[in-house]
């Protein structure tokens, strides 16, 4: 098979292709650095609104987790460490670490759960459902301004290439030995 370098060069990208039978892929035509380059204008954006400033404790991470935990807990769902993990596609070391953090920040807290005394669930604190109500408005307006001018057909079709993306990823994953 192909080396396992993607990114070498673009005389690497060019062989490779042409090997496949693909078009040429020059720097500016990489899939995964025009989603690099769009994560980092997302977060430029996120760090300099407005609503950044009121709560500036949180972290790119933090803001995703209170929002799942406010979207579950509205659903009546409970939500645990595990269900991070699972969603955010995250270790369970990595998991620990951002509750602890959150929890030191005073944003979750952990509440025991009555058929499972190992079990704690994660629970909004007053200063996360604040913080979650800030971080809605400044969300609101980025997805606003990333589908703008596009079909709810494009948009679609946009998750539906995303999500192949993603699952391409995962079976990467197992190609070189790491876990899904």
């Amino acid at each position: 098979m192909f080396a396992v370098k993607l990114f070498d060069s673009k005389h690497f990208l060019r062989y490779n292709n042409k090997a496949l039978g693909r078009r040429s892929v020059m720097k500016k035509d990489c899939i995964g650095n025009d989603i690099r380059i769009l994560s980092h204008q997302i977060h430029r954006w996120i760090e300099n609104s407005p609503n950044k400033k009121k709560i500036d404790s949180v972290t790119g991470a933090n803001a995703w987790i209170i929002g799942y935990i406010s979207d579950k807990t509205k659903n009546n769902e409970d939500v645990f460490q595990k269900d991070l993990e699972k969603n955010f596609e995250i270790t369970r070391s990595t998991a620990s670490k951002v509750v602890n953090l959150m929890v030191e920040k005073g944003m979750v807290e952990r509440q025991s759960v009555p058929w499972d005394a190992r079990l704690k669930k994660l629970v909004l604190t007053d200063k996360g459902r604040e913080i979650n109500e800030l971080m809605l408005e400044d969300f609101s307006v980025v997805e606003e301004t990333l589908s703008k001018g596009f079909s709810e057909q494009e948009l679609e079709q946009f998750f539906d290439y995303i999500h192949r993306m993603q699952q391409n990823m995962k079976d990467g994953f197992c190609n070189i030995g790491l876990k899904k």
